[in-house]
């Protein structure tokens, strides 16, 4: 049952997507992604040949964690992450997870959703009060995603020092830790909190919904390194509108949930239905125009003001975004 778990997130994590299309003018472009809601509108890319459309060639790799993405990011190992909008501030004022061995100069370039965060828990805990005394999985500290936590708990009268925390991993990691009774509890984006539900874990709350707007995956890069690659990004950022355009067309419907079912072994038509109510809900879902969500923006920099460490205050937005790709993408 555990290995039939395992095998559940991995697949769910996106790890099998198909080969990039081939095309003789395509450009290369190397992708670092989580678990999560951006996998599925690249792998429409892939499959509908918009990647080769727009002339770019761009390959895939999931991070085992934010530590690892920042790093590889920063390095030069890859030219563009899907990450939270928090981990590029985070590196950026210092309050990172590791050191990366100078300054670093991230930039949010366009959103692709706004975080559709959900507190899972382990069947017999029923609310955010009885994590007093359990173990809860995050990426890491630091993250944005464990803020997120730690604003919710603090709610409901439970304190950062009230459980016990480990530091797992992405998205895919903490659903195979929650999964095998590693931990009690922890924070997941759609569409693995399906995946949880669908194994008897308790919903406990939607976290998106209780803090209002936020900015979760976003498309990031150095700003040289993007700068370098400036053609490439912005023909990539046209393929993924067009993308969440073939998504978000009702005809689609159908063949986008075939897809998810043929695509992501162990995902049953049941939970793909889900998933793509829930990736593409025109309210709460994953952003159809890309956008970098101003007042999501806020939300991160105040959980960042407070839980971050050194403690600053952080409000201006412009300082970690560059909305020009976008703009010149959808043009």
């Amino acid at each position: 049952m555990i290995k039939s778990a395992i095998l559940q997130a991995a697949v769910l994590a996106g790890l099998a997507l198909s080969a990039p299309m081939q095309s003789a003018r395509a450009e290369p472009l190397k992708v670092v992604a989580f678990a999560g809601s951006s996998n599925w509108a690249f792998w429409v890319a892939q499959e509908k040949g918009y990647f080769a459309k727009h002339g770019v060639e761009p390959t895939l790799t999931i991070t085992p964690g934010s530590v690892a993405m920042a790093k590889d990011l920063f390095a030069g190992a890859f030219d563009l992450a899907l990450t939270a909008a928090d981990n590029m501030i985070a590196y950026n004022e210092g309050q990172g997870e590791a050191d990366l061995g100078g300054p670093s100069d991230f930039v949010v370039l366009f959103g692709v959703d706004p975080g559709m965060l959900q507190i899972m828990a382990a069947p017999g805990i029923k609310s955010l009060e009885d994590l007093k005394g359990k173990t809860i999985a995050v990426d890491a500290m630091t993250s944005g995603f464990a803020f997120v936590l730690n604003d919710a708990m603090a709610k409901h009268g439970v304190a950062v020092a009230d459980v016990k925390w480990e530091k797992v991993g992405g998205g895919a990691q903490r659903l195979q830790a929650l999964l095998e009774g590693k931990q009690d509890a922890t924070l997941l984006n759609s569409p693995l909190d399906i995946a949880a539900e669908a194994k008897g874990f308790v919903r406990l709350q939607d976290a998106s919904q209780a803090l209002g707007a936020y900015q979760g995956i976003s498309g990031s890069a150095r700003r040289g390194a993007a700068a370098a690659k400036r053609k490439e990004i912005v023909a990539f950022i046209r393929a993924f509108k067009d993308s969440m355009d073939w998504l978000t067309a009702p005809a689609n419907r159908e063949e986008a949930i075939g897809l998810l079912v043929k695509n992501m072994r162990g995902m049953e038509r049941p939970q793909a239905e889900l998933a793509y109510a829930k990736l593409l809900d025109p309210r709460l879902g994953m952003f159809r125009d890309l956008r970098i969500d101003p007042e999501g923006m806020k939300t991160v920099l105040r959980l960042r003001s407070t839980w971050g460490e050194p403690r600053k205050e952080l409000s201006d937005m412009s300082r970690y975004v560059d909305e020009s790709y976008l703009k010149e993408a959808l043009k």
